[in-house]
């Protein structure tokens, strides 16, 4: 079955009904973004909650690669995709957006109502005291502390803004400035819970929509795939587009295996026209 089929079997679900969206790793590879599972990903092992709380060495580590990633990422720019999402929420069709991912380029994109499930790298709070601070603000202390991360070399960057550093050894990591705590980004690592304020208004966007529609996303990870179950429940049809098998595909009413730029493109063009 071609795209454009598939495409239109899609439309024939969305058609009529307010959509609440799912977006995952797969809706910012054409922003240049790396997706962990996608083909050909690179092989990762991201950090752990575990790990960055009680290992000095891997939080020193962690921070080099996170600061040199986050240089990078703040240089990328929404995909048409992104931008066919906000499209749609202007137009008055989703509910809102979910996303797993990090980046922030929804929002850079438009679109309002946005629960970034897994965090951003906007921020960093203190685990101590629980003070706040920019993401900008740390990375000037932590270029001002160790001035070679000022001038890094080339970096491939990974989906949730880090890379892997080819050295880590002597560097300052930030701390609290108001009482010497660790600060850690505000972004959901491994291990670690999605607060639950957060998941409550993933899940409005899904209570109040009448489909649902997953970009990107293979499902892998539960946050992702409870908002599908809970949507099944209620009996709201649902579309997924991801390059290869998500862990939902057998709740979809439609499956494109295909890229989420040119299909949210085609959604939005006749969606709102």
């Amino acid at each position: 079955m071609d795209h454009s089929t598939d495409v239109s079997r899609a439309l024939t679900v969305l058609e009529g009904r307010r959509i609440g969206v799912l977006t995952g790793a797969g809706m910012s590879t054409d922003s240049g973004i790396p997706d962990y599972r996608g083909a050909g990903s690179p092989r990762r092992t991201p950090m752990t909650v575990h790990d960055f709380v009680g290992d000095e060495a891997k939080r020193r580590r962690y921070w080099v690669g996170s600061h040199l990633g986050w240089k990078t990422f703040t240089g990328t720019r929404p995909n048409a995709g992104h931008e066919a999402l906000a499209a749609l929420e202007r137009a008055g069709t989703l509910t809102g957006l979910v996303t797993q991912n990090v980046d922030g380029l929804h929002l850079r994109a438009g679109s309002r109502r946005v629960v970034e499930l897994h965090g951003d790298m906007r921020g960093v709070t203190c685990l101590a005291c629980g003070a706040r601070f920019s993401r900008s603000e740390v990375a000037d202390r932590l270029e001002r502390d160790n001035p070679v991360l000022s001038t890094p070399d080339a970096v491939e960057l990974g989906p949730d803004g880090d890379v892997l550093p080819s050295s880590w050894e002597g560097i300052t990591v930030p701390d609290c400035t108001a009482c010497g705590g660790v600060l850690k980004p505000d972004v959901v690592f491994f291990g670690e819970l999605v607060p639950a304020a957060r998941t409550r208004a993933a899940e409005e966007i899904i209570d109040e929509a009448e489909a649902m529609l997953v970009a990107g996303s293979s499902l892998a990870v539960n946050s992702g795939v409870r908002l599908v179950e809970r949507a099944s429940r209620r009996g709201v049809p649902i579309v997924i587009i991801n390059r290869g098998a998500t862990k939902g595909d057998r709740r979809a009413d439609v499956k494109i295996d295909a890229g989420t730029s040119e299909t949210l493109d085609a959604f939005a063009r006749a969606l709102t026209r």
